[in-house]
């Protein structure tokens, strides 16, 4: 067998399929090819099956088998069997991003969900309002709030299956009205905004007093994002109560809670306290978790520390135990749980990081569901040990490239799950045997590419420059960064080399050894990454002033993705040597044609400024042209 060239099971009954397929393909261009003959391509799933990003879960008190997850990207789901297996029940609606679920808990098969999730990446995917189901699942119905695009938290009266309130961050690139809290009160036919701020100030959070329903608490947030910065917390954020289930409301201030600016806040009503037990983790300047034992009329801070609100926009999410108003649990980058009120939290030791959702079965305290940016875990024992299985195909990969072995591998980079090579064919399916690692731990974000002369080598990106080569015979990995922004902290303006949370890679068509990469510049190396050199001026708008320190006003984060003024993507001619596009993320196109001797501006008329040029494809049939994606919706 020829070196490289990978035994496996049913490999030449496969190989036989994919060559009659691919000659089809290539003879498309004949008008005589039968449209039948395309209507014989299928997806087929390849994985992998370990998780990807979920903010909402929930289950059934009176079914402890039987829980829902969210995907930011991959819909609803749900398992009748605790997690064993997990079937899609969304698959068939026009959005695809989950923020919230909420379950009647007077009567199970009524389900809400709200579209867009609320946590503001730079790459969240919006949605189209709430919809709901009265009949576990298996139909949806669009019940309205269709621009509020991200939806933090739905609750349902216990007692009344038609009341729903609806925390809706509305856009976060921009200004608009259909923010705020939400209530019907006949099953979503209807609905009342009840508690608004203003079009730039959306809810992120509400939570019913489960012994009293008539009191509620709810979140306003403040928040926006461009493609150059985030902001978290303004005059608009604040905390609120209702004491006749969400028609009117009143804001909490003073006694005890923090003042000046807040940001971002989480709420939970504690269960067994008759109410009177509410948790608030606030990003303040004096933030932290505030506790309140008189139901919401005073208020003090029992935990100030740094490791439960860092990253305060992506996280303060807090959950009261149903059953025992000292137990807490806040998600974070891990997963913390106090047994004494707030005051000390240890951390849960679980599968996972970067944390969002949890629910503990009230009736069944001992089985509790959460998730985080690998999917989901769950105890049946009270959290003495939690499960992780790899049976959700969730995960979101930014690009996918295949190598040119027979049968061929995949690569890609999943979000918070590093790099990736999946093989096409497996032992009976494609399982956990088939996928391997080929890059480093900040390589989730990026290309991932096999080298074009030895598929055992792969090259892999990452945030802040990130660049390793991975030998699949060595397993050794090497690090080929031409620099690296990974210690974080700086604004782009001051950096030697602005690279974006997904860095641009390519190799050259006609030389496989020559590979590209964008920063400001286009970069090259022909030594396998032990050296590079700069091929061109920079080829960005470097407006100063879009390459500031981002966040604020209360919590700075910078994780790369709002580095702007670069490289965005790369396209060497597969026809002519020498001939690159180049699309910047502030709008532009660049051309060579002489390997980045001479560069020449070739931006589209119309085509919008600050928009972000995603991708080009050059032309494999004739070198003068090229397709260009451009993404300006952050604008």
């Amino acid at each position: 067998m020829m070196p490289g060239v990978r035994r496996r099971a049913g490999w030449f009954a496969s190989v036989l399929a994919s060559v009659a397929l691919v000659g089809a393909v290539a003879l498309g261009a004949a008008p005589a090819v039968p449209g039948s003959v395309y209507n014989g391509m299928h997806w087929r799933l390849v994985g992998p099956f370990r998780g990807g990003r979920v903010l909402a879960v929930t289950g059934v008190p009176t079914q402890p088998d039987t829980w829902y997850l969210g995907s930011v990207v991959g819909g609803v789901w749900k398992t009748t069997n605790g997690g064993a297996t997990w079937r899609p029940i969304f698959d068939h609606e026009p959005v695809a991003s989950i923020g919230a679920i909420a379950v009647a808990a007077s009567n199970p098969n009524v389900i809400y969900v709200g579209t867009g999730e609320a946590a503001p990446r730079e790459d969240i995917s919006f949605g189209d309002g709430v919809y709901k189901s009265t009949d576990a699942g298996r139909t949806w119905t669009n019940v309205g709030l269709h621009d509020s695009r991200h939806i933090g938290r739905i609750v349902v009266d216990p007692h009344n299956p038609d009341l729903v309130l609806v925390a809706a961050m509305g856009h976060f690139y921009g200004p608009n009205t259909e923010r705020g809290v939400f209530r019907s009160a006949d099953g979503g036919r209807t609905w009342q905004k009840v508690l608004y701020k203003d079009d730039r100030t959306g809810a992120i959070d509400v939570a019913f007093d489960p012994s009293n329903p008539t009191i509620v608490y709810a979140a306003l947030w403040q928040a926006d994002r461009k493609p150059w910065s985030l902001s978290s917390g303004g005059p608009g954020s604040g905390l609120y109560r209702s004491t006749d289930e969400g028609s009117t409301w009143t804001r909490l201030e003073g006694h005890g809670l923090p003042g000046g600016v807040l940001g971002k806040i989480g709420i939970s009503v504690a269960g067994h306290s008759h109410g009177e037990r509410v948790y608030a983790l606030i990003e303040a300047e004096d933030g932290g978790l505030y506790r309140s034992d008189d139901a919401g009329r005073t208020w003090h801070l029992v935990n100030d520390s740094q490791e439960i609100r860092t990253r305060a926009w992506y996280f303060t999410y807090v959950f009261a135990s149903p059953v025992n108003p000292d137990v807490v649990y806040v998600a974070d980058n891990a997963f913390y749980k106090s047994t004494d009120g707030g005051r000390t939290f240890a951390t849960e030791r679980i599968p996972g990081g970067d944390n969002h959702g949890f629910w503990m079965n009230p009736l069944h305290p001992e089985r509790m569901i959460e998730s985080n940016d690998q999917g989901v875990v769950i105890t049946i024992d009270g959290g003495r040990s939690w499960q992780k299985l790899d049976n959700l195909p969730i995960g979101q990969f930014y690009h996918v490239s295949t190598d040119n072995r027979f049968p061929y591998d995949l690569y890609g980079a999943q979000q918070d799950m590093g790099a990736i090579a999946i093989a096409s064919r497996g032992w009976g399916g494609i399982t956990s045997r088939d996928w391997y690692s080929v890059g480093g731990d900040d390589g989730e974000s990026g290309y991932v590419l096999p080298d074009p002369t030895d598929p055992d080598l792969v090259i892999a990106g990452g945030y802040g420059g990130a660049l390793t080569r991975f030998d699949a015979r060595t397993k050794q990995l090497v690090d080929i960064a031409p620099w690296s922004n990974n210690n974080g902290g700086h604004p782009a303006s001051e950096l030697k080399y602005r690279f974006t949370w997904t860095a641009p890679l390519a190799f050259s068509p006609q030389d496989p050894h020559v590979l590209y990469m964008g920063s400001q510049y286009l970069m090259e190396t022909t030594d396998g990454g032990m050296s590079w050199k700069i091929l061109s001026p920079d080829l960005t708008r470097n407006d100063k002033s879009k390459q500031g320190l981002s966040g604020g006003p209360i919590t700075k984060d910078n994780a790369s993705a709002e580095y702007y003024d670069v490289v965005y993507s790369i396209a060497p001619s597969p026809k002519a040597a020498g001939q690159i596009w180049v699309g910047t993320d502030d709008g532009l196109v660049q051309l060579t044609r002489d390997g980045g001797k001479t560069w020449q501006n070739v931006t589209p008329k119309g085509l919008p400024e600050w928009a972000k040029v995603s991708l080009i494809e050059a032309s494999p049939f004739d070198a003068g042209t090229a397709y260009v994606a451009v993404d300006a919706h952050k604008l």
